[in-house]
């Protein structure tokens, strides 16, 4: 790395904007975090009695909400700049905070899922595309390991803390989650306006050519869009269906993760936590030499350890009843992804020309988004009908596939990452 490259990527990790990114993200992904894996699928099964088949609805109609605005998102922020849509999304899922504390009404929860959904969905493209501009092209790598690690951190934080304020009650976890709303909030405010966000993305001089654009018929705007999206990719056909599947196999976990442990293992809130945390630490402890490592040799044999080994180590998991058994499990399961993460990120973003990078990241969002969904709706369905251990066996026959996929992925030198 260069000289000019590492006081490029300082600057980058300093910059007022790129930590206020950062902080958004991180309590907004910690909150939920907390309501969708560690909150809701528990009170929606023993406190509002539904069926596992009827909480993967409700907690999809999270991802149906979070992936119907992800790819016309840049087009809004380039239109109104950073605060009003970060703003708006908080604002919402504030909303969603409120309505779970306050009833218990089915339709009232089914509403705040949707309102989370719609909430969070502008959060990865504000994220990606303020700081990757921030960034430009000589620090991209080093912004993109700190903003997986904001949202990895966020995401994992909340379902391992909030356990320890829920005690006999949900009171404490719900104002601990206003808390950091209030705070997301307040950091939100100070973001920049529509000709701020502009001018840290360098289009100021472009204005005259954009208004041109912003007057042709809305139409005409989509198919422009999507041209520019099939025009600029640089991926094997094959990546699509692989970005579907990947996220299928973990939204089939999502909504029964904390079933199987606290129906079926029988693990406190607390010690819940604790496996969690377990699997969470190799995880996050892993990133940063397999990073590393991935930008030294690539993307190919880290792929080809991390899939086989989330399967097994998933499929393991569907069927241990020992928990003592579940611990080395569930650290299996983090170093796992911990090969997949970075490796994963990198292939995609070989894929993506850094001259269209809002638009095809909107619509690979959209694709991930999508086997989120289908997964969290499926999952339920198999756990009522074939058993708690069935959601693991197939999210592990998925990543099986999907390491198949892989090895037909990596002949095409259009995605291989040297």
């Amino acid at each position: 790395m260069s000289i000019s490259t590492a006081v490029t990527g300082r600057r980058v990790l300093t910059s007022p904007f790129v930590i206020q990114l950062l902080i958004i993200m991180f309590f907004v992904e910690f909150v939920k975090g907390a309501l969708m894996v560690s909150i809701l699928p528990v009170y929606m099964g023993t406190v509002l009695g539904l069926s596992a088949y009827a909480v993967g609805w409700a907690l999809a109609l999270q991802y149906i909400g979070d992936n119907a605005f992800r790819s016309p998102l840049g087009w809004i922020i380039d239109r109104v700049g950073y605060r009003m849509v970060m703003l708006t999304g908080v604002l919402l899922t504030f909303a969603a905070v409120i309505i779970v504390a306050v009833t218990d009404d089915m339709p009232w929860i089914i509403c705040a899922c949707l309102l989370i959904g719609v909430g969070t969905s502008p959060l990865w493209p504000c994220v990606i595309t303020g700081a990757t501009a921030v960034a430009g092209s000589e620090a991209s790598g080093t912004i993109m390991s700190v903003v997986y690690m904001a949202w990895l951190t966020g995401v994992g934080a909340g379902p391992i803390v909030i356990n320890f304020f829920i005690v006999h009650t949900y009171e404490p976890a719900f104002k601990l989650l206003i808390v950091l709303m209030v705070i997301a909030i307040l950091v939100t405010i100070f973001l920049p306006g529509r000709k701020q966000s502009r001018a840290i993305e360098g289009r100021e001089e472009h204005s005259d050519k954009d208004r041109g654009h912003h007057a042709r018929p809305m139409g005409e705007r989509i198919r422009a869009y999507l041209a520019k999206v099939s025009s600029s990719m640089h991926a094997s056909k094959l990546l699509y269906p692989a970005m579907f599947m990947q996220n299928f196999s973990l939204g089939l976990l999502v909504p029964v993760l904390t079933l199987y442990a606290r129906t079926v293992l029988h693990l406190e809130p607390a010690q819940y936590s604790l496996y969690m945390l377990a699997g969470g630490a190799f995880t996050v402890l892993g990133l940063m030499p397999v990073g590393k490592a991935v930008d030294k040799y690539g993307t190919r044999w880290f792929l080809h350890i991390g899939f086989p080994c989330a399967a097994i180590s998933l499929t393991l998991l569907g069927y241990t009843r020992d928990i003592l058994l579940v611990l080395p499990v569930v650290a299996f399961v983090g170093l796992s992804y911990a090969f997949i993460i970075p490796s994963w990120n990198a292939l995609i973003a070989e894929a993506i020309p850094k001259e269209e990078r809002g638009a095809v990241w909107g619509f690979f969002l959209t694709i991930e988004g999508a086997g989120m969904v289908f997964g969290s709706i499926l999952s339920g369905k198999m756990w009522d009908t074939y058993g708690p251990h069935s959601p693991f066996l197939v999210s592990g026959v998925v990543l099986v596939t999907l390491f198949v996929l892989h090895l037909f992925i990596t002949r095409k030198s259009a995605v291989m990452v040297r």
